[in-house]
């Protein structure tokens, strides 16, 4: 019969084996595969700021914080009680201009009929005055009535001219109100998803104040940091996978979309193998906006995880980064 020191020698040695045997497969298993990098980073999503390009009163802001809202969708509106009235006084100003024009107008008709009849009765005074039937003195008289009769033709053009100036002018300004009417209604120009919501109605915002943040979910991407060796090798539109820690048990696709053209030093947020690795390039990986428009609902800004890159042509992807998507219930 067995001793009880013996089975627990020979227990502590199977158990020894095979934990031994676990960590050397865990070790080939999570080893980096030939061709492929890895290094670690954080998702990162473009947020976009809606600000006001007028100061004024919020109105109303539309969205809440979490909504998705679509390109060109309102956002906010700013109070402009303010702008209307001035663009009812701009309008006003417009049809007194037209109306200038229109009195400019006949005063030129009015002046070039006394020009004519000036210019007839000057024509008949130098005839008789060849005949010896009229006076020098009712020539000049005459003559001097054709010369102030073309001055005040000169005078009518002249306030016609200005006149048509006044309303370009009074159209600019209508032109400007309704600019600046338009300015009031805040867009989004992008599709996304509300981060923050800064201000709410009825409060006053400043020329440049932000209102709402919105993250552009069409242009997330993962960083990650790459040692000259590796970076080096890595080309533009290269295939790379992403696992989350968020869902370890999936693997996305990934395209090198950047990268840097100068090194820095190593950020203190990425771990590395290898302590002495100092300078490193900062690498981005993109994801596609079509699979961003089904998973939108998961896009979080900095779930942290790891990232594989090609860094050689054809290098084969093994098992366990096959691509496996999250199973999706819309």
């Amino acid at each position: 019969m067995m001793r009880a020191p013996a089975v627990f020698a020979i227990s502590a040695v199977l158990t020894l084996t095979l934990g031994g045997y676990a960590y050397w497969n865990h070790t080939m298993t999570a080893r980096t595969p030939d061709g492929l990098a890895t290094a670690n980073g954080r998702i990162e999503v473009k947020r976009v700021d809606i600000a006001a390009k007028l100061p004024g009163r919020v109105a109303e802001v539309r969205p809440k914080e979490g909504d998705f809202v679509q390109e060109g969708e309102v956002i906010a509106r700013l109070d402009t009680a303010e702008l209307q009235a001035q663009l009812a006084g701009a309008k006003a100003a417009v049809q007194r201009t037209i109306a200038t024009i229109g009195r400019a107008q006949s005063d030129i008709a009015i002046r070039d009929a006394e020009h004519n009849l000036a210019e007839i009765e000057m024509q008949r005074s130098e005839e008789l005055e060849r005949r010896s039937a009229g006076t020098k003195a009712d020539l000049d008289r005459r003559t001097a009535q054709h010369l102030v009769a073309d001055a005040q033709i000169e005078g009518s053009r002249a306030a016609l001219a200005e006149a048509k100036a006044a309303q370009e002018a009074a159209q600019a300004q209508v032109a400007q109100i309704e600019a600046m009417l338009e300015d009031s209604i805040l867009r989004t120009p992008v599709a996304g998803r509300v981060e923050y919501k800064l201000l709410q109605a009825g409060e006053v915002v400043a020329a440049g104040g932000r209102l709402v943040t919105i993250l552009d979910l069409t242009d997330v991407h993962m960083t990650i940091f790459l040692p000259t060796g590796e970076a080096g090798r890595v080309a533009l539109g290269s295939d790379a996978r992403i696992i989350l820690d968020a869902v370890p048990s999936s693997v996305f696709p990934a395209t090198v979309s950047f990268v840097a053209a100068e090194a820095q030093f190593t950020p203190k947020a990425v771990e590395t193998a290898n302590e002495r690795e100092k300078l490193m390039y900062r690498v981005k990986l993109a994801i596609d906006p079509r699979l961003l428009e089904t998973y939108r609902d998961y896009v979080k800004a900095g779930l942290t995880g790891n990232a594989y890159v090609q860094v050689a042509t054809g290098a084969v992807w093994p098992e366990r980064l096959a691509l496996r998507l999250p199973n999706v219930v819309r």
